[in-house]
C-alpha cells in the first residue's frame, strides 16, 4: 500500500512527502461519476474515498485526513462552499478542486473566495481533473515524484514529458493536449524554424491543404500561456513559420 502504482507505461507516480500514497475525498452526489473519478484517481497510487452528500464528506474527512478534495458544488443536502468551510476545520490545508456544471465568473468568484484552489465545469475529461490535482498537490508542496522521467529545457520552460506537465520559471503551465504536443514539438528543435506544414504534418497529422490558421491560432495560444507577462520565447519568422528561443540576457 505505501508503493503507488504509476499511472499508465512509465508514468512517474505521484505521492506524499514521506511516500506514502496521497489521501483524495471525492465528493459528488452521483455515484456513477463518483466511481468513475475514484477509479482515475486510484490508477494514479492514491488512497480515495467517496462521498455523497456534506455530512457524509464531513465524516469522512475527519478520518481520512484527506490531501485533496475533488468537491461538487451542488450537493442535496447543502452546497460545495458550506462544506469546503467544515472541511477547512478539519484539515486547514488541504487542496480543493471544485466540480461545477455551472461556469459563470460569479460562480467562479465563490468558490475562490471560499478558499477553493480549482475550478472544473463539467462536463470534463479525467485526464483534466487528475492533471490539475497533480499540479495543485505539488504547488503546495504536498507531493513529490518518486522518479523523475524525460524532461525538455529550453531556458527557463522545462518539460517533463511523462508526468504531461511544464513549468515556467518553476510556475505550472496548464496546456490541453493539441497545446502540449505543439509546445513538445517546438521544444525539441529549439532555434530551429519550423514551417507551417511541418508543424501540421507533426501535431495534426494530416497535409497543409490550406490549414494554417489552425497553427496560428494554436500559437496564439501557446503564446498566451508560456508567454504571457514574460519575455517572449515563441517567435514569428515572417514567410517561414516559428521558432522557440530562449531568453537571453
Amino acid at each position: 500500500m505505501n508503493t503507488p502504482r504509476p499511472r499508465g507505461p512509465g508514468r512517474p507516480a505521484l505521492t506524499r512527502t514521506d511516500g506514502t500514497p496521497l489521501r483524495v475525498l471525492v465528493v459528488d452526489d452521483d455515484p456513477d461519476l463518483a466511481e468513475v473519478l475514484s477509479g482515475a484517481l486510484r490508477y494514479e497510487g492514491w488512497e480515495v474515498r467517496t462521498a455523497g452528500d456534506g455530512v457524509s464528506a464531513v465524516a469522512e474527512a475527519r478520518e481520512l485526513l484527506p490531501d485533496a478534495v475533488v468537491l461538487d458544488v451542488m450537493l442535496p443536502d447543502t452546497d460545495g462552499f458550506a462544506v469546503l468551510r467544515s472541511l477547512h476545520a478539519v484539515r486547514p490545508d488541504v487542496c480543493v478542486l471544485f466540480l461545477t456544471a455551472r461556469d459563470a465568473v460569479e460562480d467562479r468568484i465563490a468558490g475562490i473566495t471560499a478558499g477553493g484552489d480549482d475550478y472544473v465545469t463539467k462536463p470534463f475529461s479525467l485526464e483534466e481533473v487528475v492533471a490539475r490535482l497533480r499540479g495543485l498537490l505539488r504547488r503546495a508542496g504536498m507531493a513529490r515524484q518518486l522518479e523523475d522521467g524525460p524532461r525538455l529545457t529550453v531556458g527557463d520552460l522545462v518539460m517533463d514529458e511523462e508526468a504531461r506537465e511544464v513549468t515556467r520559471g518553476g510556475e505550472l503551465v496548464e496546456l490541453s493536449r493539441t497545446e502540449f504536443e505543439l509546445l513538445r514539438l517546438l521544444m525539441r528543435n529549439p532555434r530551429r524554424v519550423l514551417s507551417k506544414a511541418q508543424i501540421l504534418d507533426r501535431v495534426w497529422s494530416y497535409d497543409f491543404g490550406g490549414q494554417a490558421h489552425v497553427v496560428e491560432l494554436y500559437i496564439s495560444y501557446l503564446r498566451k500561456k508560456v508567454d504571457a507577462g514574460r519575455e517572449p520565447m515563441i517567435h514569428t519568422v515572417r514567410g517561414a513559420g516559428y521558432v522557440l528561443k530562449p531568453v537571453t540576457r
